[in-house]
C-alpha cells in the first residue's frame, strides 16, 4: 500500500477529509502513496525499529508467503477459484489466463529505510520532494520471501499485477525500475504495474484498477498490508472497518493475504477521523483514548 510520512500537517488533512499540499508546490494535490507514512517521529519509532531489527518482524513475512504459495497452489488446480471482492468481477472469470494482485510498499518492497531516516532527523513535517527522492534513488529492498514467491507465481504461469498508490507518472519510472532491480517479474512494457492515475483505469480507489485486471484474468490471489488493497470504501469508522473484515471472514488467508505493517496504514486514519476536531490539536491524545484497558 502505500507509504509515507504522515506529518502533522497530512493527519490534519486526512481528518479533514482533504489531500494534503507540500510545501514545495502549492496547490498540488498529493499523491495518495504519501498519504501515511510516518507520523510525529517517536510516534512510529519502535514500529520501524520493529520492522527493521526484529526476527519476529522476519518471521511473520516468511510464514505469510508460505500461506501465500500453498493457496497459490490450490487456486490453480481450481477452476472454479476467483479472489475478486464482490461486486467487482464485470466480466466471468471462466476460461480467463491466471493472474494475482498484489501491492507494492510494504508488501514486497521496504521503505522502512525512508521512515527511518525522517526519525533519526527528527523531521515531523513530511516533504513529498523527499518522498520522491527516496523513490528515485531506486533502492527500497525486497521484503523476506517475497522475491522467491512471486518467481515462482510466473513461473506457473500467473500474471503478477503491482497495483500500488505510488502516483502516476510521477513514479512509474523509478517503481518499475526498482522492482526490475530486484528480480520481480515485470512486463518489458511495465503494463503490469498499476500505478494510481493510470490512464487505463483511472480512479483513487483500487477498485476500478483491481476490475480492469479482471476483465483480462481469472484473480487466483491478492496481497496486500491495507484494508485498501482488498476491498474499496474503506475510509470509515474503525468499527464499520472492522465489519468489512468480518463480512470476508473466509477470504482471509485463502484468497487474501494480509501482511504485518505496523508503522502507517488507513488504520491510523480511520481512529483520527473518528476522534474528530480533537484531532487537529492533539493527535496523540486521540490515539491513547483509543486504546482498550480491558
Amino acid at each position: 500500500m502505500r507509504i509515507r510520512l504522515l506529518a502533522t500537517s497530512t493527519l490534519l488533512a486526512l481528518v479533514a477529509g482533504c489531500a494534503s499540499q507540500p510545501s514545495s508546490a502549492p496547490g498540488t494535490l498529493l499523491p495518495e502513496s504519501v498519504q501515511a507514512i510516518v507520523s510525529a517521529s517517536d510516534n512510529k519509532l519502535d514500529a520501524t525499529l520493529w520492522m527493521q531489527q526484529s526476527a519476529e518482524y522476519e518471521a511473520a513475512m516468511l510464514g505469510s508467503f508460505a500461506l501465500a504459495r500453498q493457496q497459490l497452489d490450490l487456486a490453480l488446480a481450481d477452476p472454479q477459484w476467483d479472489a475478486m471482492p464482490t461486486g467487482e468481477r464485470k466480466v466471468p472469470a471462466k476460461g480467463l489466463p491466471p493472474a494475482l494482485i498484489t501491492d507494492a510498499d510494504e508488501t514486497l518492497l521496504d521503505n522502512s529505510p525512508f521512515q527511518a531516516r525522517s526519525i533519526r532527523a527528527q523531521n515531523t513535517e513530511f516533504s513529498y520532494d523527499a518522498w520522491l527522492s527516496w523513490v528515485s534513488e531506486r533502492r527500497a529492498r525486497a521484503l523476506p520471501g517475497a522475491l522467491a514467491f512471486y518467481r515462482y507465481a510466473a513461473e506457473q504461469g500467473v500474471t503478477v499485477y503491482y497495483v500500488t498508490n505510488r502516483d502516476d507518472p510521477a513514479e512509474r519510472a523509478a517503481t518499475i525500475d526498482n522492482l526490475r532491480a530486484l528480480g520481480f517479474p515485470v512486463a518489458d512494457d511495465g503494463s503490469n504495474v498499476i500505478l494510481r492515475n493510470d490512464p487505463r483505469a483511472p480512479g483513487r480507489e483500487k477498485g476500478v484498477r483491481r476490475s480492469w485486471i479482471s476483465e483480462r484474468h481469472r484473480v487466483l490471489l491478492m496481497l496486500g498490508d491495507n484494508l485498501g488493497d482488498f476491498l474499496d470504501g474503506v475510509a470509515v469508522s474503525p468499527l464499520a472497518r472492522h465489519t468489512l473484515v468480518e463480512r470476508n471472514r473466509t477470504r482471509w488467508g485463502t484468497q487474501w493475504i494480509m501482511l504485518p505493517n505496523p508503522a502507517y496504514g488507513s488504520w491510523e486514519s480511520a481512529i483520527l477521523r473518528e476522534c474528530g476536531e480533537r484531532a487537529k490539536s492533539d493527535p496523540n491524545r486521540c490515539k491513547r483514548d483509543a486504546l482498550r484497558l480491558q
